[in-house]
């Protein structure tokens, strides 16, 4: 398959930490069409030459297992090129326009590394410049928009030179293989199927915690905050693969209309329920990895005055037959006791215990990262003969089954962004996002946005190298639930 990839923003963080190794990677697996182009643009000036050489320097930055040789980057570099652009300027849209048409390939992506600001500009740029033909897509990176205004903005902007097939909005959650495999577990087995309800789940939690501070992003997170950073993407992103009903067919419609119609049957959000149900929290000086770090406020370009979130925790509802009266606890955080990404489902208790001593509820945990799997916690006797008191049975103790999905499948695994730029290059669909899920996820969270307008309390403090602020386990203590580091 003949390929043009293009990277708007090719000098930018996002480029050279995430979609350039992504693509050797690919290319390293074999797995990247042979016949294709990669073409950066920025605004920088340089030839191609030069912008290999920076690209090599940064790739060596990469973990060591992911690093390339001077031979490997040497043979893969050959099909990388550079385009100095100005992004509002037609004439050099123009350009592009003769580069990509030198050789026409078959399939031209255009992927918008770039400030959500710049979609609309560059979008209307390349419909003037004819190239927003039935062989061109273009791949839209979050955040995408600011609020749901933004975010129809855009889109309305995006759909007057794309067709709805040609606009893949990234979550790049959604290509990690333990999602994937979240989607094998419900509807490749009959196990769980039966279980996934409300009669059996007590409630499910979805953490997305990070160890790290905002770092050198001060400037950005500060416009931003964890409510529009995760909440509305990745998080409820993660929420509708468990929730949703299983779909009629693969076809990539098919799985997103079912993701709409949990989004659609969140309960929302006023002004009483985001003072009970949402926890939004702000770090400050505390411990990370043995080391003292700083507070969110002391952060390279944040305001001393900020109040934007870096912790959000909140509990929310699913209403409809399948899950009615079931919580669910999403959290996310900078600065947290750990980077983990999870999904636990708490299962109920049993009605009736016949076996002596303390009963754990059964829990399934999907592990997203660090490590990539899942487990699944029982009860079972330890085969002693000590019965206690004369019992019938001896006491039970609390085991796992283990599923490590690395050592499960020995040859190395996809990573998220290799899958998804794949994905986007062959046409599947299937793991990006529609315009009218995440313009439903908009809708949802706004009200929430809405009420921290007014409140003059701010952000609960939390020290940096906990689980949060106090506010998130009293959350579900109320319910008679716990985090799972506090069970």
């Amino acid at each position: 398959m003949s390929f043009d990839l293009v990277f708007f923003g090719g000098t930018g963080d996002l480029t050279w930490r995430k979609l350039m190794p992504s693509l050797f990677q690919a290319w390293r697996h074999g797995t990247l069409p042979a016949d294709g182009r990669i073409l950066a643009v920025a605004r920088d000036d340089q030839n191609d030459d030069q912008y290999r050489q920076w690209l090599f320097e940064r790739l060596l930055q990469a973990e060591e297992a992911k690093r390339p040789t001077e031979a490997e980057f040497n043979a893969f570099s050959q099909r990388v090129h550079y385009l100095r652009m100005d992004l509002s300027q037609a004439g050099d849209y123009q350009q592009l326009q003769q580069w990509l048409q030198h050789r026409n390939a078959r399939t031209v992506v255009m992927y918008l590394a770039t400030s959500p600001h710049l979609f609309p500009v560059i979008c209307e740029q390349l419909g003037a410049a004819g190239l927003n033909h039935e062989r061109v897509r273009v791949v839209l990176e979050k955040p995408l928009g600011h609020d749901l205004a933004s975010a129809q903005a855009i889109n309305r902007a995006v759909g007057a030179v794309f067709t709805e097939q040609q606009a893949l909005r990234i979550d790049h959650y959604l290509g990690k293989p333990s999602v994937q495999n979240l989607m094998a577990l419900r509807f490749g087995n009959v196990l769980f199927e039966p279980l996934w309800r409300r009669e059996s789940i007590a409630n499910i939690q979805i953490t997305l915690a990070e160890g790290l501070g905002v770092g050198s992003r001060g400037d950005f997170y500060d416009r931003t905050g964890a409510l529009r950073d995760m909440i509305q993407n990745h998080a409820l992103q993660l929420l509708t693969m468990i929730a949703m009903e299983p779909p009629s067919s693969p076809d990539a419609d098919a799985i997103r209309d079912e993701k709409l119609k949990v989004l659609r049957s969140l309960k929302p959000f006023d002004e009483r329920s985001v003072v009970s149900d949402v926890v939004r929290g702000q770090y400050r000086a505390g411990a990370a990895a043995g080391q003292a770090v700083c507070g969110y406020l002391e952060e390279a370009k944040v305001p001393t005055n900020s109040r934007t979130e870096t912790f959000v925790a909140l509990r929310c509802e699913v209403q409809n037959w399948r899950w009615a009266g079931v919580p669910f606890y999403l959290r996310t955080g900078k600065r947290l006791a750990q980077r983990q990404a999870e999904i636990v489902v708490n299962f109920r208790a049993l009605p009736h215990a016949i076996f002596p001593g303390r009963h754990l509820p059964n829990r399934l945990v999907i592990k997203l990262q660090p490590e990539d799997g899942l487990q699944l916690h029982l009860m079972a006797s330890r085969g002693t003969g000590n019965h206690a008191s004369g019992q019938a049975f001896e006491p039970l103790s609390p085991v796992s089954l283990d599923l490590d999905f690395d050592r499960a499948f020995s040859s190395e695994r996809v990573g998220a962004y290799e899958r998804m730029l794949l994905d986007a290059l062959a046409g599947r669909l299937n793991l990006f996002v529609r315009s009218d899920e995440q313009e439903q996820a908009w809708r949802w969270v706004e009200p929430i946005l809405e009420a921290w307008q007014g409140d003059e309390l701010g952000p609960k403090p939390y020290n940096a190298g906990t689980w949060g602020p106090s506010a998130a386990s009293a959350l579900l203590t109320r319910d008679g639930f716990c985090w799972p580091e506090e069970a």
